[in-house]
């Protein structure tokens, strides 16, 4: 396999990398793949293929896990049941959702090949199934604190701590998340890796029950690792992407910056629904508070049609860049742009749209 062993240490030659969501799900991935790759591993990152250019841009070698991700959020179906209603358009895509995870294993399978590590998360839980028919390690990641502790409650949840044996239950979530993904683990396991069916799955452990480990790529600073999380889980710093590319700002927006305080930027990532509604919000809220305001286009999450001149739309911009010209931070939570504010010392406020935002 090109995996030596000496006194129990694997050394890895070639590592797989699979990951599955919108691009705060892959750049961190990304510059994990540019630093393992600067000491010397061969790599390759298993993304949505949206992400093909933005990849290979930096020299890393890329696998499209299929689906367009960008196309799948975009649908109406999910604009409606983030926006509307989730119990009657939840069903549908969390069949599509399965959809896209089954493909994204088959197509992971072929990318693991002749790999001696590979390197999955909460999406890609199926690399621990790949790992254990190819018999290398599988490391799990996360950007948010999934490992169970009587410290806070889960992450997905907006609530307060309750205190230590009911913060603890809450981490019961993990496991009814985890059907959702059995599913189609247990068809790749039957069909293509020639393993068992397993009846307990587990996002944290090998199916010998061993411990897997985990990296946390979030800072202690942010979010203080529990004392009561195994030895196996490390959390390691946040994973910055440092841009590379020449982006300065155009004359419209230096022309804009020159016209008065500088503005606080506003933007929701990769989280496209709700677009008129959040667009409406935007043009009231900056009314009534009197300020300025830069917000960045993402994939969709603010229309920038008739905007008030106290606001200025931007398509497309690094963060690490455009926060150097900006008072305060406004976003929805994601775990880079959260990383990029703080970096940066700027006042950050979260307005949490889904799943772990609200942490």
């Amino acid at each position: 396999m090109g995996c030596l062993v000496n006194s129990g240490v694997w050394f890895v030659k070639r590592i797989a990398i699979a990951t599955l969501g919108t691009q705060g799900d892959v750049q961190p991935y990304l510059a994990l793949a540019i630093a393992l790759k600067s000491r010397g591993y061969s790599i390759v990152l298993g993304a949505p293929n949206d992400f093909r250019a933005f990849v290979e841009s930096h020299g890393v070698e890329f696998r499209g896990l299929g689906t367009n991700i960008q196309q799948f959020l975009t649908t109406a179906r999910f604009d409606k049941a983030m926006s509307e209603n989730m119990l009657i358009n939840g069903p549908a895509l969390l069949r599509q959702g399965q959809k896209i995870v089954d493909t994204a294993a088959r197509l992971s399978w072929d990318m693991a090949q002749g790999a001696d590590a590979i390197i999955l998360n909460l999406n890609t839980s199926y690399g621990i199934d790949i790992a254990e028919a190819l018999r290398i390690p599988a490391i799990m990641t996360a950007l948010q604190p999934l490992n169970s502790t009587s410290e806070f409650p889960f992450c997905s949840y907006d609530i307060p701590s309750f205190g230590r044996a009911l913060n603890r239950l809450t981490y019961t979530a993990t496991a009814v998340q985890q059907i959702y993904y059995n599913l189609p683990r247990n068809r790749l396991r039957r069909e293509l890796l020639g393993l068992d069916s397993l009846k307990k799955f587990g996002l944290f452990a090998n199916p010998d029950g061993t411990q897997l480990t985990t990296l946390y790529a979030f800072s202690p600073l942010v979010s203080p690792r529990p004392r009561d999380w195994p030895k196996s889980a490390i959390v390691t710093g946040y994973w910055n992407l440092p841009d590379r590319t020449d982006w300065q700002p155009s004359e419209a927006f230096c022309a804009f910056l020159s016209k008065g305080p500088a503005p606080v930027y506003i933007g929701f990532g990769s989280m496209p629904f709700g677009a008129e509604r959040n667009t409406q919000i935007l043009r009231e809220a900056v009314k009534a508070w009197g300020g300025r305001a830069v917000v960045a286009r993402g994939w969709g999450g603010i229309n920038p049609d008739d905007l008030p001149p106290s606001i200025f739309a931007i398509e497309k911009a690094p963060h690490d860049k455009l926060f150097q010209y900006v008072s305060g931070v406004v976003h929805h939570g994601g775990a880079g742009t959260t990383a990029a504010g703080l970096a940066l010392a700027r006042p950050t406020f979260i307005v949490p749209q889904t799943v772990d935002q609200p942490y």
